[in-house]
């Protein structure tokens, strides 16, 4: 469920703020009322100690519907009626009366909460060890790896799977009387709407059939091309142009850069569900402190590409991981070092990828799925393999940071086996360089993206 803010009336300790919340494919929910306190008053240290309250990430969240696809289970979608009201403020927390409502000769008031309220900074933080405690309490057992994720298992193996995120649930399982039971029991202690199977989740279309689980943010589109008053423009054939450069001293400044952001930050959302975007919205974030008009235009066409940065030659590293035909994450960034071949980019590219594919072997462990066998990484250099499957220090590795040498123990422990692909058949190409149309379309259809319709699935 996705709540947005409407409109706000002030009150004297807080604003009552009206929000819609939206679900079923972006149509409206329900209409809601809550106070939100001036949180923006309160003293670190006096009124307020930890905030920080984990969220699930995206890669979990496109794991556990690749592995409940793979499973044939349904996925559920439950929601928290005002979470953060149920979060208990575990140290003594005071509001103070503002000074401008003293009162002279009276004696200043000060409240004392024992429970969190929206707007408070906190509040985040005690709803998360409200639901936390609850669920262990109910036998489940939280992942080492993923703070938000809580697993529930007997000698038969995996029976539910909770992922929180806020005041959102998505439930999984395979045992559905114990199903039914769990979202009894949460209902008896909390006031929640069971929204039965999850069809929206923030901003994702979910489309769940006997072929598979589909996502996509076809509404999340529609909204940012009528933001950016693109409704009628023409399609592109490709993402990038090739052999096109970029500087940060291209054109004039903009004068109000804040529509750029908002432009470059909605399409880095969209990359959730398009890993097709990810290398270019990636590259175009890099002009987020100083945008200029050439940086708007190509951010407008999303038509931009660069093998490496022109302003300071670092290199851009790129991976794809899939379970069964599906990929479930996908990244783009910019490598922090000047690498000074491209072997040595393909070097360093690997360590990231490395550590990625041994967190979600821990994830997949945790869902009852450990690999026995090595985590098989394709890379299209040899001459990267062989560096790595060779710990002799010479003279093209005995600069490299030491850190970018772990891609070594990860082999050597079974962790990870590369294997030499040819550049043809390599995935991650498109998070990485200018691609022509025919082969843009050829990864795309690769990655399993298409134009369908969900609903028509």
């Amino acid at each position: 469920m996705i709540s947005c803010k409407e409109n706000s009336v002030p009150c004297k300790y807080g604003t009552i703020v009206f929000v819609i919340s939206t679900a079923h494919y972006g149509s409206i929910f329900k209409y809601k009322a809550r106070l939100v306190v001036k949180g923006f008053a309160q003293v670190a240290g006096v009124d307020y100690g930890d905030t920080f309250a984990p969220v699930a990430r995206h890669d979990t969240i496109r794991l556990l519907l690749a592995l409940a696809g793979q499973m044939g289970w349904k996925v559920y979608h439950l929601d928290v009626k005002s979470a953060f009201l149920n979060g208990i403020l575990l140290e003594e927390i005071y509001v103070q009366q503002p000074k401008s409502f003293k009162v002279t000769g009276h004696e200043q008031k000060v409240y004392k909460l024992h429970k969190a309220l929206y707007g408070l900074k906190q509040a985040p933080r005690a709803w998360y060890s409200r639901i936390d405690s609850h669920l262990i309490q109910l036998g489940f057992r939280r992942s080492e790896n993923e703070a938000t994720l809580y697993l529930k298992q007997n000698e038969d193996g995996l029976q539910l799977v909770v992922l929180v995120y806020v005041d959102d649930m998505l439930v999984i399982g395979s045992n559905v009387r114990l199903l039914a039971e769990f979202k009894m029991e949460m209902q008896d202690v909390f006031e929640m709407s069971d929204l039965g199977i999850m069809n929206y989740f923030l901003g994702i279309e979910i489309y769940q059939c006997s072929s598979g689980i589909f996502i996509s943010q076809r509404k999340y589109v529609v909204d940012i091309l009528k933001k950016f008053k693109l409704e009628s423009c023409k399609e592109v054939a490709i993402l990038l142009a090739q052999n096109e450069k970029i500087s940060k001293n291209d054109g004039e400044k903009l004068e109000e850069p804040s529509a750029y952001r908002s432009l470059v930050g909605s399409l880095l959302y969209l990359t959730t569900t398009r890993p097709d975007l990810m290398f270019p919205t990636g590259l175009l974030s890099r002009f987020m402190s100083s945008p200029s008009n050439v940086h708007m235009g190509v951010a407008k066409k999303v038509l931009k590409y660069v093998r490496g940065s022109i302003d300071d030659m670092k290199s851009t590293s790129g991976y794809v991981f899939t379970i069964g035909l599906g990929v479930i994450c996908w990244n783009s960034r910019k490598q922090e070092v000047v690498a000074q071949s491209a072997t040595e980019t393909e070097y360093i590219s690997l360590e990231a990828t490395a550590n990625q594919g041994i967190w979600l072997r821990k994830l997949l462990a945790d869902l009852g799925q450990e690999q026995s066998s090595p985590t098989e990484l394709y890379c299209d250099n040899k001459s990267t393999i062989v560096i790595t499957q060779n710990p002799v220090q010479h003279g093209r590795t005995k600069h490299i940071n030491v850190k970018f040498h772990s891609i070594r123990e990860a082999e050597k422990n079974s962790l990870v086996k590369l294997h030499y692909c040819s550049t043809d058949v390599q995935l991650a190409d498109i998070m990485t360089k200018t691609l022509p149309k025919s082969r843009l379309e050829f990864l795309r259809l690769k990655l399993g993206m298409s134009r369908a319709n969900l609903k028509e699935c």
